[in-house]
C-alpha cells in the first residue's frame, strides 16, 4: 500500500519548506522593512529608498498642500 496524493504533496510541501529554510530564502518582509528610510517629517509615513523625488512631491502635494515640500522631505534640498 502506497501513499495517496495528498501525503505526497504534505511530504513535497515539508521537503520545500525544509529546503527555503536552509536556503535563507522566504520571506521579504523583514527586508522591505528595513529598506523603509525616507520619512515624511509631518505625518511620519514612510517610503521605500528608491522613491523618487518626484512621488515625494506628489505625497506633499496630495497630503499637505499647506506645507512645504522641504518641510516634509528636508532631504529634498539637497
Amino acid at each position: 500500500m502506497g501513499g495517496g496524493n495528498a501525503q505526497k504533496s504534505k511530504m513535497a510541501r515539508e521537503r520545500n519548506l525544509e529546503k527555503a529554510k536552509a536556503a535563507g530564502k522566504g520571506s521579504q518582509l523583514e527586508s522591505n522593512k528595513k529598506a523603509m528610510s525616507i520619512q515624511c517629517k509631518i505625518c511620519m509615513q514612510t517610503f521605500i529608498c528608491t522613491t523618487t523625488e518626484v512621488k515625494c512631491r506628489e505625497h506633499a502635494e496630495a497630503k499637505h498642500p499647506k506645507s512645504d515640500v522641504y518641510a516634509c522631505f528636508p532631504h529634498l534640498k539637497n
